[in-house]
């Protein structure tokens, strides 16, 4: 980054961590999501915040915060105050750009409290319907017969769909092209329109577009095949033994937080996981809900990490 970039980059942080410290100081209550409206951990904040609201009597409103591959998002409430008011809609993708980018201002594990997982969920491998691939093994052998020629979209360099597929590209020994953008939601689109061939993209938040004809469902990216898709073959079972690429969901805080501030917010967090239309609602989406207490949910965390670095480290995408 030149000089310029680093006092833009220096400013945009100031303000950022200003507003926020406002916000709290005011009242606001806030669950941020580290990427734009409509992807999947948009949706699960959606589906929390009103439950939570209600359970604790206080206004929480969902505020999409995009940029970095969600670590903009994720580094705002590392820097927020520790007091319940500013909340993280996240995802292993918070530890993945801590993997991969050495600029990540942000340890996953020691500069968050760990408050509620939600549950974890499953990829899917999208391609493009103008892609003359039926199946894994298609898409490989297409991929190997014009080394170079396809590209595959993320929702931004450092995110977990930008690993996800980085993996799969990886293990299949592939020679293919990274197109970042902005969200899932513009990547999808981009396997839609053709510009770009395929995508390892969460279950969560890809529904609408795994049923347009445009797009090819080709495998579950699990060890064995989803529920809500129990017809789709795995990668594993397409070619590629034990690949499996999964995320965990949850709410995170700003390290420090009272425990008993943190311990309030995961009971709250267990009745909403326990209500059979809450549960339904994200079982459709392709996450398996698992409430766990905080301490339990930060061994998990911490486990993730270390297996996200291994991933990181085959693709040649991690932090040196």
């Amino acid at each position: 980054m030149n000089s310029f970039g680093r006092r833009v980059a220096v400013t945009f942080f100031a303000l950022l961590f200003g507003l926020t410290g406002a916000a709290a100081q005011s009242g606001v209550y806030k669950i941020i999501v580290p990427f734009a409206p409509g992807g999947g951990q948009d949706v699960l904040a959606r589906v929390i915040a009103p439950e939570l609201s209600r359970l604790l009597g206080q206004s929480y409103i969902v505020e999409n915060r995009a940029g970095a591959g969600g670590a903009v998002g994720g580094l705002a409430v590392a820097r927020s105050e520790p007091d319940g008011a500013t909340l993280l809609m996240a995802a292993s993708g918070l530890s993945i750009a801590a993997a991969i980018n050495a600029n990540i201002q942000y340890d996953p594990v020691k500069d968050f409290a760990h408050i509620a997982h939600v549950g974890s969920g499953a990829y899917l491998l999208l391609s493009s319907a103008r892609v003359p691939a039926k199946s894994v093994s298609e898409l490989i052998a297409h991929a190997k017969a014009h080394p170079g020629k396809l590209n595959y979209s993320s929702a931004g360099a450092g995110s977990a769909t930008h690993l996800a597929t980085a993996f799969f590209a990886s293990r299949a020994d592939i020679d293919v092209v990274h197109v970042p953008f902005r969200s899932s939601g513009d990547a999808l689109n981009s396997v839609l329109t053709g510009e770009t061939q395929f995508i390892i993209v969460p279950t969560l938040g890809s529904q609408s577009f795994i049923e347009n004809k445009d797009i090819r469902v080709l495998a579950a990216v699990s060890k064995t095949r989803l529920p809500i898709l129990p017809n789709l073959p795995t990668v594993a079972e397409s070619g590629l033994p034990d690949f499996e690429f999964l995320s965990w969901f949850g709410l995170l805080g700003p390290a420090n937080m009272p425990a008993d501030v943190v311990r309030k917010i995961n009971e709250a967090m267990s009745k909403i996981l326990a209500q059979p239309e809450v549960a339904a609602r994200i079982d459709q989406q392709g996450i398996d809900p698992m409430p766990m207490s905080p301490e339990a949910f930060t061994k998990s965390v911490a486990e993730n990490f270390e297996v996200i670095r291994r991933i990181a480290k085959t693709t040649g995408l991690g932090v040196k």
